[in-house]
């Protein structure tokens, strides 16, 4: 994982993060500290489903602390919105275990 001059170049960018629980949020980061707590703006969680397409709840601001993190990758938004996800079909992630 992407730690201080690695997130830097991600600010005000577009960002999807996995979280330990298999979570996946998308936003823009908007800031970070030296634990890898971060803050995302206009962010939302994407539930994915088998059965019907991906749900987007939306969370507005957002902080996820770093302890819950697992992956932290930028977001190409050009691919992103070209993407149907009403008809994208997956499992949703499993927690990490430790």
């Amino acid at each position: 994982m992407a730690t201080g001059p690695g997130l830097e170049s991600l600010v005000d960018q577009t960002i999807s993060v996995i979280t330990n629980d298999g979570r996946n949020i998308v936003g823009v980061l908007k800031g970070f500290d030296q634990a890898t707590n971060i803050i995302l703006d206009e962010s939302h969680e994407r539930v994915y489903s088998t059965k019907e397409g991906v749900q987007q709840l939306v969370l507005g601001l957002y902080i996820i602390r770093g302890d819950n993190i697992s992956v932290v990758g930028e977001l190409d938004e050009e691919l992103d919105s070209a993407l149907d996800l009403s008809n994208l079909r997956a499992h949703p992630l499993k927690p990490v275990i430790h």
